[in-house]
């Protein structure tokens, strides 16, 4: 294993160890209780609608991004800045030649510039208007989506095979997920990696009741964003604008935090043959 490898292993397995000691606080144990009670309150085929419609949704999401011209000149500039370090690289499969390190550098580029999309479409929604509240939770659906796919692609992964498609929408539904879930998700996720051909067999929805937080919590930051958006400084709701920006750089910093490492941790141990 090259050194830049035992380095980035030794950070993932910090990551890990950060993940796995979280202690979910009062407030955090009680919201995860009413939120299940109340969910529980429903009847069984609306539950199970619910999940199906924000399945198809984020499926149809991801397939459509992939398609776009944005996605393919994204991927068309990993390839030059890969051909950069190795002038043979034709493919996004030919990345993985590339050392950890360098590829790294390369999806933190992609990272930051996801983050500060994030950031900039937060603090528009802020600004206050009903179609952009009303957009706020695809649209970050969407860009952390697209930041998923894009550091994948960094790391030599080909997000339009089925395979890779499923486990990204793996990986996106774990970074999502509140912290104190997302130890168990990673350890799942770390399963499925050693026996990849098997998930195509699994027949489970992308999201589950561990995902019924995220859009509880925007709604939440739109009422926020409502209540606070007649505070003006020299005619901005600064005050909403903040928490808009705030709250979507967080939620982009995690989920791309989490994938960066994920595909880290994939890539290396592909490469040393699953060894411990």
């Amino acid at each position: 294993m090259e050194l830049g490898e035992e380095r980035i292993l030794r950070e993932v397995s910090t990551w890990e160890l950060e993940l796995s000691d979280y202690v979910s606080n009062d407030f955090e144990k009680v919201y995860e209780i009413w939120v299940k009670d109340q969910f529980a309150k429903l009847p069984d085929n609306t539950q199970h609608r619910f999940f199906e419609v924000m399945d198809q949704w984020i499926l149809y999401t991801y397939t459509f991004l992939q398609s776009t011209n944005a996605q393919v000149d994204a991927t068309n500039r990993i390839l030059q800045v890969g051909r950069t370090y190795d002038e043979s690289i034709e493919r996004v499969e030919d990345l993985r030649s590339i050392s950890i390190e360098k590829l790294t550098y390369m999806a933190d580029q992609q990272v930051a510039r996801n983050r500060l999309y994030a950031f900039s479409q937060g603090g528009i929604t802020g600004t206050g208007g009903w179609l952009l509240l009303g957009l706020d939770f695809p649209m970050m659906i969407a860009l952390n989506l697209r930041s998923v796919q894009l550091i994948g692609t960094c790391f030599g992964y080909n997000m339009h095979n089925p395979l890779e498609m499923i486990l990204a929408l793996k990986v996106f539904h774990a970074g999502a997920m509140p912290k104190r879930m997302q130890y168990l998700a990673w350890e799942e996720l770390k399963g499925s990696m050693e026996e990849l051909e098997g998930i195509m067999d699994e027949q489970e929805w992308i999201t589950d009741e561990s995902w019924l937080e995220p859009p509880l919590q925007n709604l939440f930051k739109t009422l926020a964003i409502v209540m606070f958006k007649k505070k003006m400084l020299q005619g901005i709701p600064i005050v909403s604008v903040g928490i808009g920006a705030v709250s979507n750089y967080k939620l982009a910093k995690q989920v791309s935090d989490f994938a960066k490492k994920f595909y880290q941790y994939r890539l290396i141990h592909e490469k040393n043959g699953w060894s411990k």
